[in-house]
């Protein structure tokens, strides 16, 4: 069963390479909290591939594909969807809003209000929306891919620490490496989308969910992922460390990464891999209101020199 699910993944990750070129290992992060059930936020620069990477997961995966554009001037009900009073039947019809779909783009999330922000988070929560005292659920395998720029801030509403928490990972694409983009350049022929096959269906997916809710994580395992997690709340750089709900989705998503690796059971190194998009978006540093990369990437290394890998005797 490992082996059939491993091979399904590797499929579908190398289908997203034959559009994403040379950063396989985003793909398999990108995947992994798409099996965890978790979303993802995505801080880069523009131009790197950020909705060519959400479409081809959402054709490969046979979903339906929405994507918003935040702005200043954008509403909950533009995200959620409306009710509107139809004259013929004198009743209230619930429009969809672009939130019902499978794969969701949400583009520059950091460019509208935090009510806005709030609408499209507590959905990505629950799973649901709820208009005028009616609960409409959302597709079972709902995924958010959101973005926000990083080198303009002006005129932004940063998420707070607590709705940053929502996101499984944190990602960065950056810039593909010189072959890489050569070979774009020369291959480049404007409908890779075309060429991208659907792999997996709606049930194949929900038996891989079920897969890695059976990962085998040893309690020895366990105690490891949480003495990293109690690292980044006693360390003298941190003000704000990672949160229980952060713990748990630690866990979560370490089980999924070890499927996408072909196996049945979480390692320490693991752990150890997925830790900065885990851990990188939901510490606060003391004296500082953005961290950078280079200042959290000392932090995580100290973290995991710390903290002694579990030896079973």
């Amino acid at each position: 069963m490992i082996e059939s699910a491993h091979r399904k993944i590797t499929l579908l990750i190398n289908e997203m390479e034959k559009v994403i070129l040379g950063k396989r290992d985003i793909l398999q992060l990108t995947v992994t909290a798409f099996l965890a059930g978790g979303h993802v936020l995505l801080e880069d620069i523009p131009g790197v591939g950020k909705t060519m990477m959400v479409k081809t997961l959402a054709k490969a995966t046979h979903g339906k594909f929405n994507r918003i554009q935040f702005t200043p001037d954008l509403l909950p009900s533009d995200i959620l969807g409306v009710s509107i009073y139809n004259t013929a039947t004198q009743l209230f019809e619930f429009h969809h809003g672009p939130v019902f779909s499978t794969v969701l783009l949400a583009d520059e999330i950091n460019r509208t209000t935090p009510r806005t922000q709030a609408a499209l988070l507590e959905s990505m929560s629950e799973n649901h929306v709820t208009i005028d005292n009616h609960t409409y659920p959302l597709d079972e395998h709902f995924f958010v891919l959101a973005t926000q720029n990083p080198l303009d801030y002006e005129g932004t509403y940063p998420l707070p620490e607590a709705q940053l928490d929502r996101f499984l990972f944190k990602l960065h694409i950056g810039y593909p490496e010189f072959n890489d983009e050569l070979n774009l350049i020369l291959t480049q022929r404007g409908n890779e989308l075309n060429h991208v096959q659907q792999l997996l269906n709606a049930s194949e997916i929900s038996q891989l969910k079920r897969i890695v809710d059976d990962i085998y994580v040893d309690p020895i395992v366990a105690k490891y992922a949480l003495q990293l997690v109690q690292a980044t709340r006693n360390h003298d750089e941190i003000a704000l460390g990672v949160s229980p709900r952060g713990s748990v989705s630690f866990i979560r998503a370490a089980k999924a990464f070890a499927l996408t690796e072909g196996r049945s059971y979480v390692a320490p190194n693991d752990l150890q891999y997925i830790l900065p998009a885990t851990f990188g978006h939901r510490l606060l540093l003391k004296g500082t209101q953005v961290a950078s990369q280079e200042q959290l990437q000392e932090i995580f290394e100290q973290i995991v020199r710390r903290v002694p890998v579990p030896v079973r005797k």
